[in-house]
């Protein structure tokens, strides 16, 4: 056996490890954002320059939810990557654009990770210990996780043409 090969043992729970410290962390913050209503969101997603914030506010907590969801159970791997991309994509361009990289000041450090390990989960799929293996789906490899970053990207840049129209600042008027 070559030094640098893993089991598919091994495969399977590093997996499962990235679905579940990914998964439940967006769940968790498609939550943070109806706790309570969704006013203090609709509010954040307008001054961020995502008009109509009250659909923005909806749209991405139901996404994060929903994607959040599919990639802790490993269902639809491909898909779900391209969602995690997709709003890693948004997050950057709008509430962590002009901030650098680093999170401590702002940057869009944690997104950037966040959407890269998304595409690397779409590379070496959600294993075994999934729904996409009891059902007999593969949603994953070299062709996925280009799915999955182009695809991501390219929701991205829809949304952001279509509904995005940041607030003039003092400077730019």
């Amino acid at each position: 056996m070559d030094a640098t090969a893993i089991s598919s043992t091994e495969l399977d729970v590093a997996s499962l490890i990235l679905r579940l410290a990914l998964g439940p962390m967006l769940v968790l913050h498609g939550l943070n954002k109806v706790q309570g209503g969704l006013d203090g969101t609709v509010g954040w997603f307008e001054s961020l320059g995502l008009k109509p914030g009250w659909l923005h506010a909806r749209v991405a907590a139901f996404t994060e939810i929903g994607a959040g969801i599919i990639v802790t159970l490993g269902l639809l791997n491909g898909l779900g990557a391209m969602a995690f991309v997709g709003l890693m994509t948004v997050a950057a361009l709008t509430d962590h654009r002009g901030k650098g990289y680093f999170i401590f000041k702002g940057g869009a450090e944690y997104v950037v990770l966040v959407g890269i390990v998304a595409v690397a989960l779409a590379v070496v799929g959600p294993g075994r210990w999934s729904l996409d293996h009891a059902l007999g789906l593969d949603l994953a490899g070299l062709g996925w996780g280009i799915i999955a970053l182009v695809g991501g990207v390219a929701a991205a840049a829809g949304l952001l043409i279509t509904f995005y129209r940041p607030n003039a600042t003092k400077a730019d008027a």
